[in-house]
């Protein structure tokens, strides 16, 4: 419809089209010349009604929507005119929605409730005096039609068109004379067209034309809510629904508009027990308590109060563990909406870039094997190719890494499109070919058996080349390796050698069999010198953050170990469900995926696959602002690992209330409110000085700083200075960094992006900047996934927890008891390390965005360690009870029985019902709670007493690489023995206890009947503690069941050393020597 530069309104009630010209008087057009046009959502032409009238969905403006699109709106969207903003009135033939008014001229009881069928055309009868009209009203029919189908309506009521004018003001006064009624109620036309219309504009002396609607800016503005609307509405085909028949289209908004996740709840019937269990735990622990500190038992006071102190501990450990898993919630994500949302069809997919950091240090202990499978999955996973990039971190610099990353780089040729054609899981081929599947299901081309037979050919000669290449690495020449070209391998010293590059996929020229492009695969050895602190693997996460800022600057990175490979292809799109969520994704620093593994024993003798912690605590977690990061398995957001705050939601203006004078909260309220915003201050103050917390991005990119409260414009020169004081010198890798959304400089040639890669992997480069204080990895501990975590939810980020029902990362875990321990040990002490750091949780972080309930989980991931000494001290009283005949807790009454027994149960039924919200399995349960147990009286007290060592006397421990087993197929290493340390204290603890059991049963054998009774309490509790250490003792024995003699002699030393000074000093015997009493029997 022309309108000729006019503005113009309309009332579907009256059955008037108004047009007003600044030269003109109104005229008044029926909505007979909307007759034609095209709905403006999804391009379809707009309908016409059963009685041949065309459909018009709103009353006011008349914006052309068609049945469908009007439908779907009240629906499923905002239920408004896209234009005016005006609700959508209930018309005849539609279903009721939420919040509809009651219209008493509306009868049609058959749809109002009908929502599955919405497709009926039944409208309101328009007024039969619109046609009379029409043709009294003194303009000619030719002027009437003449207006072109598909015209475009202006947006009205936009309240920032005028500033003259308010938004609640955008209404047309008709004059007196149009306001006729006809026989029907509805108004009728302009009578006598040569009567003059005097217009009454609410501005009278502002010239209708300069609105707006005719101007370049509205034009503009149409224009480009055209084209968004056509990007979201695209219209998909139904195939192979029953519903609809060939032809037949929906318009997508139906799943593109969609959330691409969503937050599924614990049900109540679940989540409400268990909570209500919880206080009712607390309730009997202050009873417990109460009891306990109320009934010492004199004759063994030492014993009662190291009993009281250690469960004191451990309810304080309980609380710390327990109520962080008080909202727990499980997740869901929408694949197909995302790839409604940024892959359409013809277009390029607009899906973010991805850089994956894969970090590897010992090839001996990390064999090459599983860090080439690793590679090979990242290669193969289901994501566009040009927005993968893959860096291998070798911090070891062997030239081992380098020659089998550059065998796989050219297996992948044929590996990558094999999987791709085929839709291959898991794809690494180790995996993949290992496993006794059907690989023939879901597979129906003719080629795939013989492709898959050659392709396994191909694989069996490349784990050959692979083998050889560690054979040869086995014996290291004097002179040390050479490369191809005859010159010295740069990295013959591991600990002094310059940083090395190098791109074996993305370049130019490389390409598949199948002549397609293949993701980037980079390999970075970091630059190593004496006399530098290198911070282990942290620091060579950072190096591999800066080389990716440089090379590619993805806006999101993910992280795996070298034994840790893409199990699921779509992983990525798992987690740019969250990240790329419009609504949101902006406040997510990262999607932590939980850790499972192959080649475990059935019955998980040790607890490598940690079940309880991956689907109950993290679990729990996601409910408050996040998962822990746990070191793999973790997609990153950059900007939150580069140390900026996470973007704050505007509050919505306080609702007052102005009806009270001001005198009134004169004399109440202002001293309150002085207190209150001084604190504030105050407290605002606190936090600058103690984050140091990076300028916001805005203020970045303006070139702006607030500087003692007042906003100072730098110079380029000297923002380009404080950004080099935070990042290093590299002006590239500055420049990238201020991308928020990725991406590279343009007009940048690959030696020069090469020369600022090797420049940011320099030793010195991180000297005097924020590197691993506030940016990157943080330092300070060897378990840095706990630190870079937290300084991220300190930030005020969230992150959150994916659990896709195809496990997303695999990896190898550790299966014999002595290489375990030393993975707990590890754990263990840097969270000793952490807890005497000033980044400890306990009093690190207030006043940021990090939530109490969350801070708890922190404070219990860095106190753990310490509860080793209550418990190994906890777990040696019942033997010590067995020997001395003494007990912990006095004669039980009847409100102490029922004590205990409540005590005893609330902690079994907590765990049924843990189990049955996070599905655990109960043998999973136990074992976690064995190995608790077992880590506890081990590798925890070690941990402590070397935490405490480096910290305080400055004696620092070698870290130690994990081993990852090359074949574990057969559980070959589960009963594999390894002599260590750690291993003496639960060994003692077993043959104490065992040795006071004997003594103790002896001693009621020979004591009579009555002594049977105290003796129970006691084997309980020492039967309990060796049910606890079983699974070490099975551990210790092997596959032969025969103990290594050097534990049984260090064993038995231990124990008779103890024994005799126990029986030297004895401290709950009388001093005074016997007490001798007369019986009281007459013998004679």
């Amino acid at each position: 419809m022309n309108t000729g530069g006019r503005l113009i309104a309309g009332s579907h009630n009256r059955n008037e089209f108004v047009l007003i010209n600044a030269d003109e008087s109104a005229r008044i057009r029926s909505v007979q010349e909307l007759r034609g046009q095209t709905c403006e959502i999804c391009r379809d032409e707009v309908e016409l009604t059963v009685d041949g009238e065309p459909f018009v969905a709103c009353n006011e403006c008349a914006f052309p929507v068609c049945r469908p699109c009007y439908e779907y709106e009240r629906r499923e969207g905002n239920q408004a005119c896209p234009q005016c903003k005006t609700r959508y009135k209930r018309l005849k033939g539609s279903p009721r929605v939420e919040n509809d008014e009651e219209e008493d001229d509306i009868d049609d009881i058959d749809n109002e409730f009908d929502y599955m069928n919405n497709g009926g055309i039944g409208f309101d009868q328009v007024s039969e005096g619109m046609s009379v009209s029409r043709r009294h009203s003194g303009f000619p029919q030719s002027d009437l039609d003449s207006a072109p189908p598909g015209s475009q309506i202006p947006l009205l009521t936009y309240g920032d068109e005028d500033i003259e004018i308010s938004s609640d003001r955008h209404a047309l006064i008709v004059p007196p004379s149009l306001s006729g009624h006809s026989h029907k109620g509805h108004p009728a036309s302009l009578s006598d067209p040569t009567i003059a219309a005097h217009p009454r504009p609410m501005v009278p002396q502002k010239d209708l034309a300069v609105y707006g609607y005719g101007s370049v800016a509205w034009k503009d503005r149409m224009e480009e809510w055209k084209r968004k609307q056509n990007e979201k509405l695209e219209v998909v085909k139904h195939e192979g629904d029953p519903d609809f028949e060939d032809g037949d289209d929906i318009p997508m908004m139906d799943e593109g508009r969609q959330p691409l996740s969503r937050k599924i709840p614990i049900k109540s019937s679940k989540i409400n027990p268990y909570r209500m269990l919880i206080v009712l735990r607390l309730v009997i622990l202050g009873l417990f308590f109460h009891y306990r500190i109320l009934h010492p038992v004199k004759d063994a006071y030492a014993l009662w109060l190291i009993s009281v102190i250690c469960e004191i501990w451990f309810a304080v450990s309980w609380v710390l563990d327990q109520f962080p898993k008080w909202y727990p919630i499980e997740r869901e994500t929408y694949l197909d909406r995302l790839s409604l949302r940024y892959e359409k069809e013809g277009k390029p997919s607009e899906l973010s870039a991805v850089d994956v950091f894969v970090s590897t240090v010992d090839p001996l202990k990390e064999p090459p094997l599983i860090t080439a499978n690793t590679v090979l999955s990242i290669l193969a996973v289901d994501y566009p190719v040009d927005r993968v990039a893959c860096y291998v971190s070798d911090d070891g610099a062997a030239m081992l890494t380098f020659e089998a990353l550059s065998e796989t780089a050219e297996f992948a040729r044929k590996w990558v499109p094999f999987c791709k054609k085929y839709c291959i899981e898991p794809r690494a081929p180790e995996w993949y070919f290992c496993h006794k599947m059907d690989y023939l299901k879901n597979k129906v081309h003719p080629a795939f058996v013989r492709e898959r037979r050659a392709m396994k050919r191909d694989y069996e000669e490349f784990k050959v080349k692979i083998n050889a290449l560690v054979a040869t690495a086995q014996k290291v020449p004097e002179e040390g390796w050479t490369m191809q070209d005859g010159t010295p391998w740069p990295g013959n010293s591991t600990r002094d050698h310059p940083g090395m590059i190098q791109v074996f996929l993305g370049s130019d020229g490389v390409r598949d069999v199948e002549n397609n492009e293949l993701p980037r695969l980079v390999y970075v050895s970091r630059e190593k010198r004496p006399g530098f602190d290198h911070h282990k693997k942290a620091g060579a996460m950072n190096s591999l953050i800066r080389v990716s800022g440089v090379l590619s600057n993805a806006p999101y990175l993910l992280n795996v170990d070298c034994d840790h490979y893409i199990n699921n292809s779509k992983a990525l799109r798992e987690a740019m469900c969250f990240m790329m969520d419009p609504q949101s994704g902006k406040k997510i620093c990262y999607v932590q995926f939980p850790q499972r593994f192959d080649g475990i024993d059935r019955h998980d003798r040790y607890s490598n696959r940690n079940v309880v912690f991956f689907d109950i605590n993290m679990k729990g977690l996601d409910g408050l602002q996040g998962p822990i990061y746990v070191g793999t398995g973790c997609v990153f957001r950059r900007q939150a690992l580069y140390g900026f705050d996470a973007p704050k939601k505007k509050k919505a203006p306080r609702k007052t209330c102005n009806c009270w004078p001001k005198w009134c909260f004169l004399c109440c309220g202002s001293r309150k409110n002085r207190k209150a915003k001084t604190a504030a201050a105050e407290k605002k103050k606190k936090n600058r000085e103690a984050s140091k917390q990076i300028h916001a991005l805005e203020n970045i990119e303006e070139g702006r700083v607030t500087t003692k409260g007042s906003n100072v414009e730098l110079s380029t020169e000297a923002m380009q200075l404080k950004l080099e004081k935070k990042f290093g010198q590299s002006p590239v890798f500055v420049a990238s960094a201020r991308m928020e959304n990725g991406g590279m400089a343009r007009n940048a040639s690959p030696a020069c992006l090469l020369k600022e890669a090797i420049q940011v992997i320099s030793c010195g480069y991180e000297d005097k900047t924020e590197w691993g204080k506030e940016i990157g990895w943080i330092y300070g501990s060897v378990t840095e996934d706990i630190l870079t975590g937290f300084k991220m939810h300190s930030h005020g980020w969230r992150s959150v927890y994916c659990t896709p029902k195809l496990p997303a990362f695999k990896g190898s875990a550790p299966i014999n008891l002595s290489d375990r321990l030393h993975q707990v040990l590890r754990w263990a002490l840097g969270s000793v390390e952490i807890f005497l750091s000033r980044h400890c949780p306990i009093w690190y972080g207030y006043g940021g965005g990090l939530k109490w309930l969350e801070r708890l989980s922190y404070i219990n991931s860095v106190v753990y360690p310490w509860t080793s000494l209550p418990l190994i001290v906890y777990c040696s009283l019942p033997a010590i009870c067995l020997l001395t005949g003494k007990f912990i807790v006095p004669e039980i009454s009847n409100y102490a029985s029922i004590l205990f027994m409540a005590l005893f149960s609330s902690i079994a039924v907590t765990g049924v019902l843990e189990m049955q919200w996070g599905k655990v399995g109960i043998d999973d349960w136990w074992r976690n709670e064995q190995f608790w147990v077992i880590g506890g009286v081990s590798a925890h007290l070690f941990a402590l007493f070397q935490g405490l060592l480096k910290v305080l006397a400055g004696v620092d421990t070698n870290f130690t690489v994990t081993s990852k087993a090359a074949d574990d197929g057969e559980f070959s290493d589960l009963y594999l023995f390894k002599w260590t340390s750690l291993l003496i204290p639960p060994t003692t603890l077993l043959i104490i206890n065992v040795i006071g059991i004997v003594v103790g049963i002896s001693d009621a054998i020979s004591n009579g009947y009555d002594s049977w009774g105290p003796l129970f309490g006691r084997l309980f509790f020492a039967l309990s503690v060796v049910i606890h250490l079983y699974p070490f003792l099975k551990g210790l024995l092997g596959k032969q069941d025969r103990m290594p003699t050097i534990i049984v002699v260090w064993s038995i030393l231990l124990a008779s050393i103890l024994t005799l000074l126990w029986v030297r000093v004895n401290p709950f015997v009388a001093k005074g020597g016997p007490i001798l009493e007369i019986c009281g029997l007459d013998c004679l």
